[in-house]
Order: C-alpha cells, then sequence, then structure tokens
C-alpha cells in the first residue's frame, strides 16, 4: 500500500474502525496492537498518522520534529532512529510506505 502522507494521517487512531499507523524511515508501521500507546491519550499519540523518523531520532515530542525529514540529523541521532527502526520491525507489521 501506498500512501501520501495526507491519507496517512487518516490513520491517526481517532477513527475506531481505522488502524493506526506510524511510518518510520517513509514505512507504514501498523501499531495498533499498540493502541495504549499510539491511540488517543498515549504517550505517543502525536505519532500516529505520520512519519515519525525525525522525532525518534532527537527523542523528542516536539511536533515541529515529527517530520520525515533526517537533514541535519547527527551520525548519533541517526543511530537512533535505525535502532527504533528495528524496534519497530520486530513489533509491528509494515503495511506499506509513504510517497509524495
Amino acid at each position: 500500500m501506498e500512501l501520501s502522507p495526507q491519507q496517512l494521517i487518516a490513520y491517526n487512531g481517532t477513527d475506531p474502525s481505522k488502524p493506526i499507523y506510524v511510518a518510520v524511515k517513509g514505512r507504514v508501521f501498523d501499531v495498533t496492537t499498540g493502541s495504549s500507546f499510539y491511540g488517543p491519550g498515549g504517550a505517543y499519540a502525536m505519532f500516529a498518522g505520520k512519519d515519525a523518523s525525525r522525532a525518534l531520532a532527537k527523542m523528542t515530542k516536539n511536533e515541529e520534529d515529527i517530520i520525515s525529514s533526517l537533514d541535519g540529523l547527527s551520525e548519533k541521532e541517526i543511530g537512533v532512529l535505525n535502532d527504533w527502526e528495528k524496534k519497530f520491525e520486530a513489533k509491528y507489521p509494515i503495511v506499506g510506505r509513504v510517497v509524495s
């Protein structure tokens, strides 16, 4: 499945009839089983329906960092992002990718 960033927003957990998706490095993960974290009111709800790559790399929940751009990240931050990506791969199914 290919989703634009605008389409991905529809999977932000606010519609209980839809799964919850989070993208990491352009790959879309179905995090519905982690809805207590990614669903409304969850600690990471702000990542739902978005590509959270930059925020994960920087270990932040700041809205301006919840984007796909990796520009200007340090080697350490890229390493942190790669660790997060491995965690997502181990825990959640990949259901698609984000396309422009």
